[in-house]
């Protein structure tokens, strides 16, 4: 049997030991399965307190159920709830019931959501979009996500496809009516208008995105510079907690340690890197290497230096990254009358620290919550979250720039770009030749869902 005819489960809550855990079951045998552990179905959409056994009648657990009759459940099919105690042995007692049904079995990652959008219950833009809501760690990135959800781009898409066909039906009934004299241009003219119209609407979705998915990722952080600056206790003190050994000795940091923070509502990812200098020990090397290969990935880089590593200049010292470098001088407690000032512009100093007594670093923090705001810009409400849909959109707007340009060398030119155009958009949508990336965008997904 096809594997979309099967009837899947899975544990759809947080991993045991938990309070609660919830086992959803979706498919034709579904009912079946319902009637056999709790001996009865329930109302739909209905809690219901049931006692769970086995097939060989054995006590399971005191369960709360729900039933979810299809096409009108999450995912178009027959869906039940278990609503069990969260024990590692209860929620094994009750996979190995299911287990023994036949044409019943586990579900893989993505699967609920994967059937939900080839029954027609979510397009493909809010399937990312619930992916992305799940992945959230922040509450800027929660929104964004929810607005895909809620499928503002989807109904954008939907109504340029449409209209896409409205145009592309004028430009094939002129083609239909060459041989009546003036009617393919009483035809052609309003398709061109709409198209036009329909071009720059895009367009300025496109324009206005500016940095919207990276809203996803997040903004990387890269803290270099050379061997004992303190980089570690900054990015410590950055975290709020130990997630770096902190060391009087040089080289002590030899891979690279990240850590998620959310800043004000963005994400932001905190690298700290190996000291960079040069050195004849090949593990440290390799730490060298890596650290520099991160600062020039980075979206920011924080160049860490102390009085004794303050020239930046030398090639041992100069970080290589196509993105700013702010350089963060160190120590500032060990510098004899330095006061404590945070911040100034002399030697090119952008921020004076203490990372150990914490002087000047809240303004650093400041600094980075503002650059992360600039980073981001209105992205929290765009309506583009991934490079897949930014790609689609484009190819729309090309292809609806070529069918203008080509209309005067004949209709059948452009009617064959506005089909190009329509098709990026229903690949955008799912609807349209996107099996080969199906399986890409659902197994990132957990299982459960």
């Amino acid at each position: 049997m096809h594997s979309r005819e099967q009837t899947i489960f899975a544990l759809s809550s947080g991993r045991p030991p938990s309070a609660i855990a919830i086992v959803r079951v979706s498919g034709s045998q579904a009912r079946a399965v319902l009637a056999a552990l709790a001996g009865k179905v329930p109302e739909p959409r209905s809690a219901t307190r049931v006692q769970l056994r086995d097939l060989s009648g054995q006590p399971i657990d005191d369960a709360i159920l729900l039933w979810f009759l299809g096409p009108g459940s999450a995912t178009g099919e027959d869906i039940a709830e278990f609503h069990i105690h969260g024990g590692r042995a209860v929620l094994a007692a009750l996979v190995a019931a299911l287990s023994g049904f036949e044409n019943v079995r586990p579900a893989e990652p993505g699967e609920f959501t994967r059937r939900a959008f080839e029954n027609g219950k979510l397009d493909l833009t809010e399937a990312e979009a619930l992916d992305d809501l799940i992945h959230a760690d922040t509450e800027r990135q929660r929104r964004q996500a929810l607005r895909q959800l809620r499928g503002l781009l989807g109904d954008k898409a939907r109504d340029w496809r449409a209209r896409i066909i409205e145009a592309s039906a004028l430009i094939e009934a002129g083609i239909d009516f060459s041989d009546e004299g003036d009617i393919p241009a009483e035809l052609i003219a309003p398709a061109l208008t709409r198209i036009r119209s329909l071009r720059e609407e895009i367009q300025e979705v496109l324009a206005g995105q500016g940095r919207s998915e990276r809203l996803r990722d997040g903004l990387v952080v890269a803290i270099a510079g050379p061997p004992n600056v303190g980089k570690s206790t900054l990015a410590n003190l950055l975290a709020r907690r130990e997630v770096a050994i902190v060391s009087p000795h040089a080289g002590t940091t030899r891979d690279v340690i990240e850590v998620q923070l959310d800043l004000d509502g963005y994400p932001v990812t905190v690298i700290d890197t190996a000291g960079i200098r040069e050195t004849d020990d090949p593990v440290e090397q390799e730490g060298v290497r890596r650290a520099r290969a991160r600062a020039a990935e980075a979206d920011l880089v924080l160049w860490v230096t102390d009085a004794e590593h303050e020239k930046v200049g030398s090639e041992e010292n100069t970080p290589s990254a196509d993105a700013p470098v702010w350089v963060v001088r160190n120590k500032i407690d060990l510098d004899a009358g330095s006061g404590g000032a945070a911040r100034g512009p002399e030697s090119g100093i952008g921020f004076r620290i203490s990372a150990g007594r914490g002087d000047g670093v809240g303004e650093l923090v400041g600094a980075l919550a503002a650059f992360a705001q600039d980073y981001f810009g209105s992205g929290e409400g765009g309506l583009i979250g991934r490079e897949r849909q930014r790609r689609l959109l484009q190819e729309t707007v090309d292809a609806l720039r070529r069918c203008v340009s080509v209309v005067g060398a004949g209709e059948e030119l452009a009617a064959e770009e506005l089909r190009a155009a329509s098709q990026s958009l229903g690949r955008l949508l799912g609807r349209v030749d996107v099996e080969d990336i199906l399986d890409v965008i659902f197994r990132e997904f957990c299982v459960g869902k």
